[in-house]
Order: C-alpha cells, then structure tokens, then sequence
C-alpha cells in the first residue's frame, strides 16, 4: 500500500466516521469555526473601516477633482507637497498672515473651471427643548460635487434662504426632525429642517447645512451690526473645484494656485503624484521616512499563540473522545493488517476534515456577518466603509490556520490511540493509565521562571520579556492543572451524591477535564490581563483628573456686570429644569481698585487681592524650585504622590476657577456655600463665618492661625473719573486675618482657597459684587436639560453661563464590558463542551445509574455541576494567570513615570494597580452558575435503558 494510497483510505474512513457521530463532528467544526469566524470578521473589518486614499479624497471633497483653500499664510507664494499635507511659505521673504483680508481663492482657479463655496462656522440655534449650538456649514449640498462627502438619508436637499438640512446626532440632541423649523441666534432668522444627510468620514458629526449665503452673511451682518465678535473663521471659505471639460486639476493648476498662496488638494495629482525633480519643496522634505513599521509587537502575537493554544485545548478532548468510541474500529484497522502509523492516519485524517470544514465555513460565516452587521460596525466606528475590502490572501492564511488546529488537536489522541493494543480495542477495555509525575514538577518550574521572566520585564522595561513570561507562565499552570483536576476529586467526600459525582468524574477523565479547564483558562486570562492594565489606567486617570467644581453641583456665573442683574431669572430657569435637592448659595468675587470691569480689563487693571503663602516647610512646596529635582529622585511613587496631593503643593497644579473674576481664589460666600459647595457641613465653620472671620480651605496659606491678604489698588485707566480722584502709583495694602481652618481634605476644594465674608471684604476697604449661584444636583445636567437653562437664559439677555463637571471620561467602561462578556461566552461555550464531551464519554455510568434506581433528577444536577467545575476551575485559575502580564506591564508604566517624575518633580508617578472585580465578579460567579444551571436545563432526566451487547 502506497503512503498516497493509505491516506487516502484513512481520509474516507474519517469522512465517514465524521457522517456517523454528527453530533461529535458539528461540535468539533463548530469550535474551529467560531474563532475563524471572529478573525476573519475582524481582518475584513479592520481592512474595510481604514479607509484608501481615493476613499479619504472623497469624504473631504466629495466628486469634486480638487479641493483649494487659504491655508491662512498671508498674500505670498507658498509650496506644498503633491498630497497637501504639508506646505511651507515659497521664501523666507515670503509675507506672513497680517491683517490683510483673506485671499479671494475664485482667482487662482483653474481657468473654466465650476466650482462650489465650502463654509462653517458655530452658531447658536432654538431646539426642542431649548437652545444649543452647532457647526453651521454653507454648501450646496443639491450640487453633483457634494456627492460622496455629503448623503441624503431622507428628505430632501435645502433650496432657498429659509431651508436647512440637519445630521441624525443633531437631531437626536435637539429632539427635531424634518419639517421642525429652527431659529438661528443672532440673526434671529427661522429656517426649516427639509432632510436628513450625514457625513460618510463622520456619522457622530452634529451640523446643519444651508445653500451658500443663506445663514453666515445675515448672521455676520447681525453681529456687526450689535458691534459682536465674529468667530475666527466666519470670512474663510474652501472651494471644491471641478476641472474643464472632465480634465482635472493638474500639478500644474496647483503650482499656480500656489503662487497666489492657496493650498490645493487635487485627486488626480495625490493618487499619481508628480515626480520630485518637479516639486519644489521635495528637496526639504528629502530623507524623511513616512512608512510604519510592519512589525508585529509581542502583545500581537502572544494573542495569536494563546487563540491557536485555546482551539487546541478546546478541540483536542472531542478528538480523544472520537478515538475512544471508534477504538473499535481502529482495532479492526489492526486486525487488517494496519500498523500504528495507520491508526494515527486515521485520526489525524478525522483532524484534516473537520478542521477543513470549519475553516471553511468559518471564513464565509465571518465575511457574511460582517456583510450583515455592517451598518452596525459603521456606527460604532463612526464612519462608513468605501466598501468591503476581502484580501484573499489574508483570508487563505486564517483558513490554513484553522485547517492546522484541527491537526494539532488530533495529534495526541492520534499518539493515544495508536499505542494501544488490538486487544485493548477491540475489547473496549481503557487499561490502567497512571498520572505523569513529572508533568506537574516541570509546570510548577516553567510557572515560576515565567513569573520571574515577566517581572523581570516590567522592572527592566522590556515588553517582549514580560509577553514571553506571561506565555511562559501560562504554559507552566497548563501542566500544573492536571493535578489540581486530581485535588479536586478529594473536595467531594463530604458532599452530596451529584457534587461528588461530578468530582469525581473530573478527577477520573483529567485527560477530558483538564483541557477544557485550560482552555477557559486561557480566555480568561486574556481578559482579565487587559481588564486589570485597564482598570489600573482608568484609576490613573482618575487621580491626574482634576475636577472644575465639587461633585454634585451645578454653577451659575454671570460673564458682565449687567448680567448680574438677570441672576434671579437664571436661578428661575436652573430650578424648574435642574434636579436641585436644595436652594441656591450665592457666591460673589472680590477686588481692589475701582469699579471697573473686571470681566474683560487687562490683568491687574483693577487691582489684586491674593493669599500669600508663608515661607519654609509645610507652607512652600519644595517639588518647585531649587532642590526639587535631588528631592524626587529620593522619593517613592507613593510618596510622591502623598507629597503632591498635599495642600502645599496642590495650587501648584494648573486648574481652572468655575468662577468668573475670582482666579485668586478668594471668594465670598456664607454658611450655605460652605455647606452647598465645599460640602463642609461644620456648625464651627458657619459660626466663624457670620461672625466675620473667614473659613481657610488650604492651611498651607496659614501661620498661627492668620493669614496674609494683599490688595493692591489700582485704577483702570478706562476709569478716567477714579484715574482723576486717585492719581500716582497703585496703592498696596496688607492684612493679618484670623482665621478658621477647615480640615484639611477640603483644600482640594475646585477654585476655593479662601470664604471671605462680605462684611469683612466691606471692612477692609474692598469692592465686592455678588455674582452667581451654586446648587446641589441629584445628578448632571442632560442635553435637554441644559438646552432648556440656555434658552431661558437667553430670554432673560444672556450673559449668564451654566456650568457643570462631566467627569472624567467612562470610555473604557464599555471596553471593560465587552472583554467581560466575551470572556463568558469562551468560558460558557468551554464548559458546555466539557459537559457534553462527559456525557458522551460516561454514557455507560448513566446507563448504570439509571439501571440501579437513581432518581431522573440526577442526570440534570449531574450535568449541571460537572459545567459548574470545569467552569469555576478555569475561571479561577485564569484569573491568576491574567494578573501576571497585568502587573509586569503597569511595572513597566511604573518605571517610566518615575523616570519622567524625577526629570520634572511636578508630573505625576502614581501608577496604581487596581483589580476589575465587577469583571471578576462577573467571571468567577455569574458564568458558572449560568453554565451548570443551562447544562442542567437542557439534559433529558430519564434515558431509555438500551440492552447491552455480549
């Protein structure tokens, strides 16, 4: 027999054999099937979300051929590279941007050529609820060059001065739709909403579009008209150009328009660009590299080894389980005159077919899901796809791949099954096999040296070191699991009949359970590895966040002092729309000088009022100044981190005042504010404050109880009647204030530093003006919420801002949720085939079971606990493989923050890590009592008792 001819054989028997236990083989095909359905998904989906060059020249000009704008150089000559990225004035003497008006592009035009005006700008409009504002942009979207970077979803295309078309975030925000009609602030002109477009490189974009001229020159015309400020770009325009006669726009059209300094994006000159020898600003931009590396980093593929190491281990049990229910006919393969490497043919063939099958189905099941959910896809990525870009190479390398795992899962039961004897075979009997000793001794020392490896790497820097280890490590657990499957067996004396059972089961078969325990091991590790790095981030985050206001509260703050005035009415609109839990304290801000505007003076044009902070230790901070830099390098990054956060050193920290007028932090406030804002609910604190004495948030600016307040007087020279009274040099005043001292947690307190009285400002000779109002909020205010304050607002006459902090941003949480489910259903689907590979290898214990009285209710709490210990073993054991990558890359981060921190004292060092535990929370109990509890739910109870044969 041939060797072509013996495989040949050992390929039909194996086809067959598959065609007989189709339960056996869906499975197998299934578990090959999935993760080439999820990498092919993601390959075509990663290839088609990037978009080409062609695809990115049509989001940003539409069918146009060209794209000419002002890119703000000033009237000289400039020089561009063929792609319009970059671009440089033409010589050194070339003009700069002054107050010349912009360039009028229409003259740097291709000589007949059809070209449409390209506009935007923010304004305020009416919506729904309120008012809100928006990016306005002037196009004629109706024209044919609009097509591709503008889409008409339904509707129709604006016509005429009173028409506009919105984006579905717009709408969704502003709670209009087509036929709404919206006002535009300022202009005060009403337009109506007659369709609904979106921007193809931009679905989240929220814009409306008009026809060219029928919003920004009457909005313009407004504001100049009430002497406001215009937006920087309200005079800018682009041009999207279409060549004539269907030529283009060649280099030669951009070197002209160049010499009129207008930057030019032409289609046909980025995607066959020009040689250099005929670009001028080639020369400066030569010996620059532009291309990315094609290298693969460690992280990428230890992903790929530890997916490829999970189908193994997942598969392998139900090739070992085929083997052993066909070990009758493999014997029969013997008695024919077949040796051992026959019998490995025959499985390994079994390998070759369904890895085959589920390779094949895999990739067309991922390409026509991701066909299917790619409007899905598109929205999450927040831009549409040119088109579904397959590149069949790719896809032939992630099939092969399958095909190789379906062989690697049946090369050692293949091994298994060709040692054993005819007899064994054909008689049904398992023989005796003992544990391998030496596999758990050699696992524990490849988990060690792994964690040692991985350690090593994140302390010494090296990534590549702490991915091996982690690999390494987990390697070394895989050989430890088949003893602690052993262990588990001696956990169930004491429990009742199905616990111990399932047990014992597990520890009997460690060849069926202990493959399936690594494989929810190793998707859980992954996970749980970058649920930890990213949680420990997110806290990082969190700690460098700084907050605008105290959490809970909501700021009014009027921007002029005839703003002032409108206050009660803001409060109205703020307590009819806002979730308040209580009534407002009003805050007011404090100066020297006379009444001049302190809203828009110069700095110090109206005088100062500041604390100044008492020299030596515990007042100054000394990661600022001289010695700074010795002291950092003998601190930890806990200690460093206590040292910033201390009251000393938290002014050094850039932060923006919620208050208007009152950077100093110095403000005035009473027992409400201190309770409303501060949250300091102290009697002591609103005792001291009525009684005069000011409320001390920082005790750094403290010193036996007093504080320095220094104002310097000035008159503002726009104040010509005070200029008069008080002529010469500013006037500088110091005060010693007794003080009370709040604890010392509150100095963290956003723009606060110091609560003055009113009537100890009114002593010391200061002006003061109350000028806005704090509230308390069962949560932050929603869109609608804040477009109903606005619009109330802007009746009353504007001027007055509503301000609130956001938080820092939740992004990751949504990761963290997605890595969590994914986890599950990899461990949930590794537990449901554990499960089903038990029952049909232990068909012979349940006959048994059922032949001697067990009650029906046993097969399903059978079932059901032997999921719940495949599952919770490898949930457990994969979270402390996963926290071994975790840790080693946050030391990595870590040794890089303290490198960063002792270059400049004042950066942060703090690198936390902080366990996911609603992640593992999720994992460790969730999923397994979901497993054991389906498990249970879909295995029959009673079983027809079946005659055995012999």
């Amino acid at each position: 027999m041939s060797v072509f001819t013996g495989w040949r054989a050992a390929l039909r028997i194996a086809r067959r054999d598959a065609m007989r236990a189709k339960g056996r083989s869906a499975l197998v095909v299934a578990m090959i099937a999935l993760p080439v359905l999820g990498v092919t998904a993601a390959d075509v989906t990663y290839r088609s979300v990037e978009p080409t060059r062609a695809e990115e020249l049509t989001a940003s000009m539409g069918s146009a051929d060209a794209l000419f704008s002002d890119p703000g150089m000033g009237s000289g000559a400039i020089q561009q590279m063929p792609d319009g990225q970059s671009y440089s004035p033409a010589s050194e003497n070339s003009p700069g941007p002054g107050d010349e008006p912009p360039i009028d592009i229409r003259t740097a035009l291709p000589e007949g050529a059809h070209a449409i005006s390209l506009q935007s700008v923010p304004a305020t409009v009416t919506t729904k609820y309120g008012i809100t504002t928006a990016d306005i942009v002037e196009m004629r979207t109706s024209d044919p060059m609009a097509r591709g970077k503008v889409t008409l979803l339904r509707g129709a295309f604006p016509h005429g001065d009173g028409e506009m078309a919105a984006t579905e975030p717009f709408l969704t925000k502003s709670g209009l739709h087509v036929g709404s009609r919206t006002t535009l602030h300022g202009a005060e002109r009403t337009y109506t909403i007659t369709g609904v477009v979106e921007q193809p490189d931009d679905l989240k974009a929220e814009a409306l579009y008009a026809e060219p001229g029928a919003v920004i020159a009457p909005w313009t015309n407004a504001a100049e008209h009430d002497k406001k400020v215009l937006p920087p770009n309200a005079d800018s325009k682009e041009w999207l150009v279409k060549g004539a006669g269907g030529a283009g726009v060649s280099w030669s059209d951009v070197l002209a328009a160049n010499a009129r300094g207008v930057l030019v994006v032409s289609r046909q000159v980025v995607i066959d660009p020009p040689p250099d020898s005929e670009v001028p600003m080639a020369r400066s931009m030569s010996g620059r590299s532009y291309g990315g590396s094609e290298e693969l980093s460690a992280a990428l593929i230890t992903v790929v080894a530890m997916a490829v190491l999970e189908l193994v281990l997942l598969a392998g049990p139900a090739f070992a389980v085929g083997a052993r229910r066909s070990r009758r006919q493999l014997g029969l393969v013997g008695t024919c005159g077949g040796d051992r490497r026959h019998v490995r043919a025959v499985v390994l063939s079994g390998g070759l077919v369904l890895g085959g099958v589920g390779a094949v189905a895999g990739v067309a099941a991922g390409f026509a899901l991701t066909a299917v959910f790619r409007p899905m896809i598109e929205g999450w990525a927040g831009n549409r796809f040119g088109s579904l870009d397959v590149r069949p190479s790719e896809l032939l390398i992630i099939a092969v791949i399958g095909l190789v795992t379906g062989l690697l899962a049946a090369l050692v039961p293949a091994i298994v099954a060709s040692r054993q004897s005819v007899l064994e075979s054909l008689s049904g009997r398992r023989g005796i096999r003992r544990s391998s000793r030496v596999l758990p001794v050699l696992g524990s020392i490849t988990l060690l040296i792994g964690i040692a490896v991985a350690v090593y790497g994140g302390t010494s820097g090296n990534s590549t070191l702490v991915a091996g280890g982690s690999v390494v490590a987990e390697l070394g657990l895989l050989g430890c699991i088949p003893v602690i499957v052993g262990f588990l067996g001696r956990l169930g004396r004491r429990l009742p009949l199905s616990p111990r059972m399932a047990l014992r089961d597990a520890a009997r078969n460690r060849g069926r359970t202990a493959p399936a325990v690594a494989a929810v091991m190793a998707a859980v590790a992954g996970s749980v590895a970058i649920a930890t790095y990213m949680s420990s981030g997110q806290a990082e985050s969190e700690f460098e966040y700084t907050a605008s206001l105290t959490p809970g509260t909501v700021v009014l703050t009027a921007s002029d002092g005839k703003a002032v005035d409108r206050l009660p009415l803001a409060r109205t609109a703020v307590e009819r729309n806002l979730a308040v839990t209580s009534g407002h304290a009003d805050v007011g801000r404090v100066w020297a000088g006379s009444d001049c505007n302190v809203y828009y003076e110069g700095e110090n044009d109206c005088g100062s009022v500041e604390l100044i902070k008492p020299a030596g230790k515990g007042h100054s901070c000394p990661l600022v100044g001289k010695g700074a830099k010795k002291l950092a390098a003998s601190l930890s990054a806990e200690d460093h981190r206590k040292l910033m956060r201390s009251p000393a050193c938290l002014d050094e920290l850039m932060y923006a005042s919620p208050f208007i007028g009152m950077a100093d932090g110095v403000v005035l406030g009473d027992a409400k504010f201190l309770s409303t804002y501060v949250k300091l609910r102290d009697p002591a604190a609103a005792k001291a404050l009525a009684a005069g004495t000011p409320v001390l948030l920082n005790p750094a600016y403290a010193k036996n109880g007093e504080v320095t307040l220094k104002a310097v007087h000035r008159y503002s020279d726009h104040d010509k009647k005070n200029r008069k009274l008080h002529p010469g040099k500013a006037e500088t005043r110091t005060d010693r204030l007794k003080v009370y001292q709040a604890p010392e947690q509150y100095a963290t307190t956003p723009g606060v530093r110091m609560i003055l009285p009113l009537q100890t400002a009114k002593k010391l000779g200061l002006h003061t003006e109350m000028c806005g109002s704090v509230y308390a909020v069962a949560h932050q205010p929603t869109d609608s919420e804040d477009q109903r304050v606005s619009a109330a607002v802007d009746v009353a006459g504007g001027g007055i801002y509503l301000q609130s902090d956001r938080g820092p941003s939740g992004r990751q949480d949504a990761i963290l949720l997605f890595l969590s489910l994914f986890a599950g259903v990899v461990t949930l689907g590794a537990a449901a085939i554990a499960t089903g590979l038990a029952k049909a290898d232990a068909e012979a214990d349940l006959t048994t079971l059922s032949a001697v009285g067990a009650p029906p209710r046993v097969r399903r709490t059978l079932s059901g606990f032997q999921c719940l210990v495949v599952a919770l073993t490898g949930v457990l054991l994969g979270t402390a493989a996963g926290l071994v990558p975790a840790v080693a890359l946050r030391l990595i981060d870590l040794r890089e923050a303290v490198k960063t921190m002792r270059a400049q004292p004042m950066e942060s060092a703090y690198t936390p890590i902080v366990l996911p535990w609603a992640t593992i929370g999720l994992l460790a109990v969730v999923v397994p009592l979901l497993a054991g509890l389906g498990a249970a739910a879909f295995t029959r109870s009673r079983q027809t008792v079946a005659r055995r044969a012999g």
